[in-house]
């Protein structure tokens, strides 16, 4: 680029272009001499435009911990208080599968800011369950690397934006105090400044995953582009162990995973969606999985936690054609948003635990979650373990959507629209 540009300078000054003007201006010729010149300077314009562009890529990084900025906490937006208390709430009925076909998507949607957390009356259940387990498994559950700046301000953020979004959304739970927040309901004291509970010093990011019912991720951007897995509570997975995805890039999360159409479908979207998310726009996703044992946090149905063997986990472990008031139904429901200051990409990952002879009961469901069974390809088939479970589970579902027909239930127009309630 540079000798293009030296090379257009050179033949401006240049003694034949000097007599071109002389000529030029005998024969009066002056608006052409002008617009000659016009043309070539616009030309040197442009090379030197295109070539900052090219030495100066505009794609989006996380923010440089060396630089930082003034950003705003977005969890200091003004929020309404829920007019659900927690306590009298019931989990909200995600029910993420539809009729007709099963399309391998993201399958994102916008989250309104009100609804980043979602506590209800299984706050106490799901307290008491991520304070043994952390109390058993430690480090095995949590972890942050520790070589990356980025990294431990990243879950200090995300434990003051919950400090400031908690007491504003959920007031009879949680109380502001000068230092951070207090959990009315098992008297637990946050001092954020000092990354304590009730005195003891603990990790941010543990912290953060005592306040919630949610499982949290942070991912971080490298050199390479990828987004790696560097901060983490996950107590509550039920089908993977952190100690196995920490660490990784985002893709082969999903590819040791064997994540149905990872690579053909979602690899470049979900990389290209990393790179763009913003703090002021955050989404939402859910799935579902079905398991044979009613174990929340660890499905043993599937091998032991602690097994240490390769290939030792999977479905292939579970007892086949168990009776249906073993068949459980699990949900997810994800948010993704940018955390502003850091620039780490945060999850939380709730997860909505029930029988399924109870969401049977729910009109049009047994009907919906039957055909969502059916349409499953062999890759999703393999990789829910529909092999295990599908005969006794599809006989029940039909047989409860028979019992619905004949009761004369209205299916309404979901029947066929492909819509689902999340």
């Amino acid at each position: 680029m540079d000798s293009a540009t030296t090379w257009i300078r050179e033949q401006c000054n240049s003694e034949k272009m000097q007599q071109i003007s002389q000529h030029l201006l005998t024969v009066k010729a002056v608006p052409y001499l002008l617009l000659a010149l016009a043309a070539i300077l616009l030309a040197v314009k442009y090379i030197q435009d295109h070539t900052k562009r090219t030495q100066n890529p505009t794609r989006r990084r996380s923010p440089d911990p060396e630089k930082p900025t003034d950003v705003t906490t977005y969890a200091t937006k003004r929020l309404k208080p829920t007019e659900r208390e927690p306590g009298n709430t019931k989990p909200l009925p995600y029910r993420p599968f539809r009729y007709g076909a099963y399309n391998i998507t993201m399958g994102l949607r916008t989250m309104p800011w009100d609804s980043w957390i979602e506590l209800d009356n299984q706050f106490p259940r799901f307290h008491a369950l991520k304070a043994q387990r952390i109390a058993e498994r430690g480090t095995r559950c949590y972890r942050a690397e520790r070589s990356d700046p980025r990294v431990w301000d990243g879950a200090v953020e995300l434990l003051e934006e919950l400090a400031e979004y908690l007491p504003q959304r959920y007031p009879s739970l949680y109380r502001k105090t000068d230092v951070g927040l207090d959990n009315l309901l098992t008297g637990e004291s946050f001092d954020v400044s000092a990354l304590t509970r009730n005195g003891v010093k603990e990790d941010p990011i543990l912290l953060s995953a005592r306040l919630t019912q949610d499982d949290l991720a942070i991912m971080f951007e490298k050199e390479d582009g990828q987004y790696y897995l560097l901060s983490a509570c996950i107590l509550l997975a039920g089908f993977w162990r952190l100690e196995d995805k920490f660490g990784m890039p985002l893709s082969e999360i999903h590819t040791s995973g064997d994540v149905p159409g990872f690579k053909q479908k979602l690899e470049k979207g979900m990389m290209n969606f990393f790179r763009r998310v913003q703090p002021e726009s955050p989404v939402l996703r859910n799935n579902y999985f079905l398991q044979v044992d009613d174990e929340l946090a660890w499905s043993s149905s599937i091998g032991s936690e602690d097994s240490t063997e390769e290939g030792g986990i999977g479905w292939f472990s579970a007892e086949k054609d168990r009776a249906i008031k073993n068949h459980y139904f699990r949900s997810e429901r994800q948010s993704l948003r940018r955390l502003p200051r850091s620039g780490g990409v945060v999850f939380t990952i709730r997860t909505y635990f029930l029988p399924v002879t109870e969401i049977a009961e729910e009109d049009g469901v047994p009907g919906r979650l039957a055909s969502a069974v059916r349409s499953w390809g062999e890759d999703v088939s393999r990789y829910k373990g529909r092999e295990r479970y599908g005969d006794v589970l599809l006989e029940y579902l039909d047989m409860k959507h028979q019992e619905q027909v004949e009761r004369g239930v209205d299916f309404g127009e979901r029947e066929d629209s492909g819509a689902y309630p999340c």
